[in-house]
């Protein structure tokens, strides 16, 4: 019998493909090598230990409906689309060695006639024009028995979007997260014009076919064909949801201001796992007793903006004699950190 098993994910949903990986690498025996095979479609990935606000232009990405996916494993923020192929390479300890899986990737790009080289703590690279481009960025997770090592090939990715999503609004955020390192990127198919994830796909099968001198048969998985692991349907909730996409982000504070023609007004938050947990409000408005009022309520708040909103009707409800001034500070305050 075979120890090895591979996955193939027909579904472009990151919150799908994230949490097929990770019900994978909790479940799978330790004797077994797996090698998951999957894309996303427009999607901001962010690492384990990143705030979202931060990272990414959170507004931007609401307005074009691009999806947020925090992973399980560390590093840098990056931007999914299809021409992006992703792969996942899982084995139990003492054998799981990344540096095998990176080799199996060399040679895969070898076969497609591509000389790359790894590159600092988690990329290949190639060179183009006398300089060194990263086509492949990874990260790592381990725990005490098992590792997996997972990353994206560069196909024909549209890196110019790159910087419509990972490029934040000017928000004055000082964060205890991790920054993000942006990197001089090129495409695969900048060398291989008509590259495609079947390609990648064949050629990724192949070398790690080869590496291990054994087969198995493929498993084609899909939301209508869901893969055969206990569990997946909390999982994938857990991944789709608010609380672990933005609210895992580490501690930040965030500071707001802007004037009005009733008055300025600066607002301080102090925010841990997605919650508000003080906020400071000054003004110079003549009725301060609104926003007196707002700063007690939003303690303990959601840091999202339906939530805002929703306290700000309340507040509104509780001050009707100063609806107009309120509702332009609803509007300011949930446009501020969509």
């Amino acid at each position: 019998m075979s120890t090895l098993r591979l996955l193939i994910s027909d579904s472009h949903d990151p919150w799908f493909n994230l949490a097929v990986e990770e019900c994978i690498f909790r479940q799978m025996p330790t004797t077994q090598r797996v090698l998951f095979l999957w894309q996303n479609a427009e999607t901001v990935v962010v690492g384990r230990a990143q705030n979202p606000w931060k990272e990414c232009n959170t507004r931007r990405m609401a307005e074009d409906g691009i999806k947020l996916a925090r992973r399980s494993s560390g590093g840098g923020a990056v931007f999914h689309d299809l021409g992006n192929a992703c792969f996942t390479f899982m084995a139990g300890k003492p054998e799981y060695d990344k540096t095998v899986s990176t080799a199996i990737i060399l040679q895969a790009l070898a076969q497609l006639g591509m000389h790359a080289e790894a590159s600092g703590r988690n990329d290949i690279v190639v060179r183009m024009d006398g300089e060194v481009r990263k086509i492949s960025g990874s990260a790592y997770r381990e725990t005490p028995d098992r590792g997996f090592h997972h990353g994206t090939f560069l196909m024909n990715a549209n890196l110019s979007r790159l910087a419509d999503y990972l490029n934040p609004d000017i928000k004055k955020l000082q964060a205890k997260g991790i920054t993000s390192v942006r990197s001089r990127v090129a495409n695969i198919a900048d060398f291989i014009p008509d590259i495609s994830f079947a390609d990648i796909r064949r050629e990724v099968i192949a070398a790690y076919f080869a590496h291990y001198h054994e087969t198995c048969e493929p498993e084609y998985i899909s939301p209508e064909a869901l893969p055969d692991l206990p569990g997946f349907k909390e999982q994938f909730a857990r991944q789709s949801s608010w609380e672990w996409n933005f609210g895992q982000a580490p501690d930040f504070s965030h500071l707001l201001q802007e004037r009005f023609v009733w008055g300025g007004v600066e607002m301080h938050f102090d925010v841990e796992r997605g919650t508000i947990t003080r906020c400071q409000i000054f003004t110079d408005s003549l009725s301060p007793a609104p926003l007196e009022t707002l700063a007690i309520r939003l303690q303990g708040v959601v840091y999202r903006p339906e939530s805002l909103q929703s306290a700000m009707q309340e507040l509104i409800a509780a001050f009707p004699e100063q609806q107009k001034e309120l509702s332009e500070l609803a509007s300011w305050l949930v446009n501020s950190i969509r």
